[in-house]
């Protein structure tokens, strides 16, 4: 019985200690959504999934050291609920980021994004106009453009220049449009253009503009989101795995020390009976 118990609690201790890389998941995307994707969406259901671990943990620890069944059960159920949200939540991060990526161009090292070319709820979601202004004022307020004009190099080193997809997609035109380098964020149109892409009308060498409300823009912003979302579901993938591994051991314990609580209980009252009555 002590052995269970003691079983149990180291587990739901582990329990604990794996909901801190689900808050600190959480807390990374938050600071990116602030200075970086300028998406928030994510983190809030993470922070609340990791949170309640912690609590779940704490019950179940407390209900393996006092032998409480209450607590026990309260446990293993809230852990199943919060196992499936966490499965959910992942399924949807993989899912809603879709296909897409970048496409090299000639002579560039930097990647340049198309918003055709990404699928899935996050393209839709960032491509509603309504929304994308909320986002585009956010990257515009994050000064990502204007940090890339304090640079000062040839046309060459640019073309050299490993340019994040929201560098590449709001701070500069398309290269398919045919501007010519003048500094990061100053591109000539020179003789004219020379692409129909919508993106070569709406890029503006005013730094309040730029590419702010280009498709291209748009895109950059998609990749980075999904980049971040993957990265977080892959670790959330791995600590699942975990998870389950602990639940089953831990809902064997519990079976364990029902049935020797059931055992003590019906010894007792074999006892009971056994004594002469006097």
């Amino acid at each position: 019985m002590r052995t269970a118990n003691h079983v149990t609690g180291f587990l739901n201790f582990l329990s604990f200690l794996l909901s801190i890389p689900v808050i600190g998941g959480a807390i990374w995307l938050s600071s990116r959504a602030a200075n970086t994707d300028c998406l928030k969406f994510l983190q809030w259901p993470l922070i609340i999934i990791g949170a309640s671990l912690m609590l779940v943990s704490l019950a179940g620890f407390a209900g393996a050291c006092y032998r409480n069944t209450v607590l026990m059960y309260f446990y293993l159920w809230a852990m199943f609920l919060i196992i499936g949200a966490l499965i959910g939540l992942t399924i949807f991060a993989f899912a809603a980021t879709g296909k897409g990526s970048g496409h090299p161009v000639l002579n560039r090292v930097y990647l340049e994004y198309r918003l055709r070319d990404f699928s899935g709820w996050l393209a839709g979601r960032v491509g509603d106009q309504n929304y994308w202004e909320q986002i585009g004022s956010c990257i515009r307020d994050s000064g990502v453009c204007t940090r890339m004009a304090r640079s000062h190099e040839t046309a060459e080193m640019f073309y050299l220049k490993k340019l994040t997809p929201i560098e590449s997609g709001c701070c500069k035109p398309p290269t398919s449009c045919g501007y010519t380098y003048i500094n990061d964020i100053f591109w000539a149109a020179g003789s004219g253009l020379t692409d129909s892409d919508p993106d070569c009308m709406r890029w503006s060498n005013d730094e309040s503009q730029l590419c702010y409300g280009c498709d291209s823009c748009k895109a950059g912003v998609v990749a980075t989101v999904k980049s971040s979302w993957t990265k977080v579901s892959v670790v959330n993938v791995v600590i699942l795995i975990i998870f389950v591994l602990l639940y089953v051991v831990a809902y064997k314990a519990f079976r364990h020390n029902k049935k020797l609580d059931n055992d003590e209980a019906y010894g007792e009252t074999r006892m009971q009976k056994a004594q002469p009555r006097g």
